[in-house]
């Protein structure tokens, strides 16, 4: 499946389980709220990682982890944005727009922003 094929089925899905759509009963904010719960079980997850031994059995897991809760969190800002009246395509494009040209330097591991 495509990436726009996997968004779209999203989509239906959100529409389908009564999440977003015409007779759909999510709230935007309790959508941001499930978001913000896949995001910290895939920080969880990344603390983990950053703990794993790669050269040890198991750690095919950790990385299995790791991908749901992208995964996840993803899924619940699709459906965010749908009810918003947004499009996750469109947001991620204006994203990178305003990122593209940004300059700035790592430190600790983090990207940091040159301020104008």
């Amino acid at each position: 499946m495509t990436l726009q094929e996997t968004i779209d089925a999203v989509r239906q899905w959100g529409i389908d389980k009564g999440i977003t759509g015409p007779d759909g009963k999510g709230t935007l904010l309790g959508q941001l709220s499930k978001s913000q719960e896949e995001l910290t079980e895939t920080r969880d997850a990344a603390v983990e990682w950053g703990m794993t031994d790669f050269n040890e059995p198991g750690h095919e897991a950790v990385q299995a982890e790791l991908a749901d809760g992208i995964g996840d969190t993803f899924v619940t800002l699709i459906l965010a944005a749908e009810m918003a009246g947004l499009r996750i395509e469109d947001c991620l494009t204006a994203a990178y727009d305003e990122i593209k040209g940004r300059t700035g330097s790592m430190e600790n591991g983090i990207f940091i922003k040159d301020t104008p």
